[in-house]
């Protein structure tokens, strides 16, 4: 995976979602922490902190089709430019509580095309190297992965050492990093579709494809394997855990998904990881069921940390999804499928509150979660499997398709 860092552009693209990444998480704690003190209400707290992840459901399914209007270097930039403007504002003392929300909103809504534009140039850096594009993807899940553990696990630490709004002006430094890197270091590439397309383009082509539509359907399973995260306090008490543990519960399946990351890349030929997709989506929901046993702490933490890690088929996934679409449509189809992916987590965590709610066990429901995810993964991944047989069923093709086909 390092040898993708020897590649300029990338490595530009790779350093700045790093930081980027870790001081979004940094600024999610300090965000929760300075409206908790200064409204002490735990319901203001809790809004404020889900207000970073909703508005980018709307922006992941509008405005990431700008990610194919416009240059996508310059997207990148002027985006990054802006939320430095914004978290950098948040970061005045005393600012109106109304103002802090609307700021809140900003961010996340300016970050879609954004991402959209990042995940589409990374695909072009490697346009001409399957192989080397299925690294990078790679090492940015493990990065990812954690610089979120870093920044959600320091967060409390260092905005008790230094305070929020210092904590909020480091997180608008990362996003003038991020905004200088890729000025300097990414080719400023012709915008790939035409603003005349119709806005939602890529989102059509996508559900109009049925390779793309099993891909994608495998993936939001994610909805069901992240239940557990919506369920680790009552997790933690039902396993007799002090409370404390409810931390390295929510720390388990990441941690997991960076090992598991690793080992396919490192163990796991290039062809055959696109053959094991769908049974490793069923494996990373049917782990969950075990917990019908009704484990102790330990054991728990073993379950969700295999589940992280066969869960790390999510980065083939989105491989083998952006080497199908055509690029013209690569921004405005990567939002279609982020935003169905934040859809399908945001559905699950609140299907698996109400549900424990209901039957009065946290450990019960992660393993109804887990047996639901089995009868759904099974056939999608029936129809998968066939479809790596049988590549003319999948409807439409692309050269880009054909080109993934012959790397697998």
């Amino acid at each position: 995976m390092v040898t993708v860092l020897a590649n300029r552009e990338f490595r530009a693209l790779w350093i700045s979602e790093a930081v980027s990444v870790a001081g979004d998480q940094l600024t999610r704690v300090a965000l929760a922490i300075l409206v908790y003190n200064r409204t002490g209400s735990a319901f203001y707290a809790a809004g404020i902190y889900a207000l970073t992840f909703l508005p980018a459901l709307a922006g992941g399914l509008g405005l990431s089709q700008l990610a194919d209007r416009y240059r996508r270097r310059t997207l990148m930039v002027v985006c990054s430019v802006i939320q430095a403007v914004v978290v950098a504002t948040m970061a005045i003392p005393h600012v109106p509580l109304w103002v802090l929300f609307v700021l809140v909103i900003i961010v996340p809504m300016v970050q879609s095309p954004a991402l959209a534009a990042q995940n589409a140039t990374t695909r072009e850096v490697f346009a001409d190297d399957d192989a080397m594009y299925l690294r990078s993807q790679d090492l940015r899940g493990i990065s990812t992965n954690t610089m979120m553990l870093l920044g959600l696990g320091g967060g409390g630490l260092l905005i008790g050492a230094i305070g929020v709004t210092a904590t909020l002006l480091i997180d608008a430094g990362t996003f003038t990093i991020a905004a200088i890197l890729v000025q300097r270091d990414v080719r400023n590439r012709p915008p790939a579709g035409s603003k005349d397309d119709g806005w939602f383009d890529g989102a059509k082509w996508v559900f109009s494809d049925r390779r793309l539509r099993v891909l994608l359907s495998l993936s939001w399973l994610v909805g069901l394997a992240v239940i557990p995260e919506g369920l680790a306090a009552p997790l933690a008490q039902e396993a007799g855990a002090p409370p404390e543990a409810v931390g390295w519960l929510l720390a388990a399946d990441p941690m997991g998904f960076i090992l598991g990351t690793f080992l396919i890349s490192r163990f796991v030929p290039d062809h055959h990881r696109v053959k094991l997709v769908g049974v490793l989506a069923t494996a990373s929901v049917g782990v969950l069921a075990l917990f019908v046993i009704k484990p102790n702490l330990v054991v728990a933490l073993v379950l969700l940390a295999l589940a992280g890690m066969v869960g790390a088929y999510q980065i083939t996934v989105m491989a083998v999804f952006n080497s199908i679409v055509p690029n013209e449509i690569r921004g405005g189809a990567f939002g279609a499928a982020r935003t169905g992916l934040r859809v399908s987590q945001g559905l699950g965590v609140a299907a698996g509150g109400l549900v424990a709610e209901l039957i009065g066990s946290a450990m019960n429901t992660v393993a109804l979660a887990g047996m639901l995810g089995v009868a759904l993964a099974v056939p999608l991944a029936v129809s998968w499997a066939r479809l790596q047989r049988n590549p003319a069923e999948a409807g439409q093709k692309s050269s880009a398709e054909s080109g993934q086909q012959e790397a697998a």
